[in-house]
């Protein structure tokens, strides 16, 4: 089993998460932000994750650290878990519909840190949850995870929808990527290692 758990704690936020790769999608979250912790939820289910995560923050400020520091922590879990990439496919891709919302996202576990994230959301919040920190969350994942990380809204007019069609498309391309195949031996690179 590739696990990992990671603990953060600084004067914004104190966080643990244990996070299981090879798991059934078994979550329990618990960041003091409603929407965030069914996002996460999403992701976890729906890539087969075992993920307990556990924050607290300055909510009193607002969201900010909360979501990006989450995200800086379950990158370095992803990172940890996954160890020296031995015998994964490296590359995951999923295009996932949620209703009105259709969603591209695509991963190579390369270790060279890149996000591209090309979408503007026409409402600021989804409840009390401000939607500019979608892109911070994917953003602090894919720099301390060192993934390549692209995400491409197709279609959609319904915030939540489209946010959380990011979210699990995120699980289930990451969950791709992630799989071992037998017939890799070592890391699948030229290089020889990732």
């Amino acid at each position: 089993m590739r696990n990992a758990e990671i603990k953060r704690k600084t004067k914004e936020t104190d966080i643990v998460a244990n996070l299981c790769i090879d798991g059934t999608g078994k979550a329990k979250i618990d960041t003091g932000v409603g929407f965030f912790n069914h996002m996460l939820d999403g992701f976890s289910r729906h890539g087969l994750f075992d993920l307990n995560l556990t924050c607290k923050g300055d909510l009193e400020v607002d969201s900010h650290h909360t979501v990006e520091d989450c995200g800086i922590v379950l990158g370095e879990a992803i990172k940890e878990a996954i160890g020296d990439k031995a015998g994964i496919k490296r590359y995951g891709q999923r295009i996932l519909p949620m209703d009105d919302a259709l969603v591209l996202c695509a991963i190579d576990l390369s270790g060279r840190p890149y996000l591209n994230f090309n979408y503007s959301f026409e409402n600021a919040k989804v409840g009390e949850f401000d939607t500019e920190l979608v892109r911070e969350f994917f953003y602090a994942i894919s720099y301390s995870a060192g993934m390549n990380l692209h995400i491409k809204v197709l279609d959609g007019f319904n915030t939540h929808h489209i946010i959380e069609a990011m979210f699990k498309a995120f699980g289930k391309a990451l969950d791709e990527a992630t799989t071992k195949d037998e017939r890799i031996e070592g890391a699948l690179s030229t290089k020889g290692t990732l």
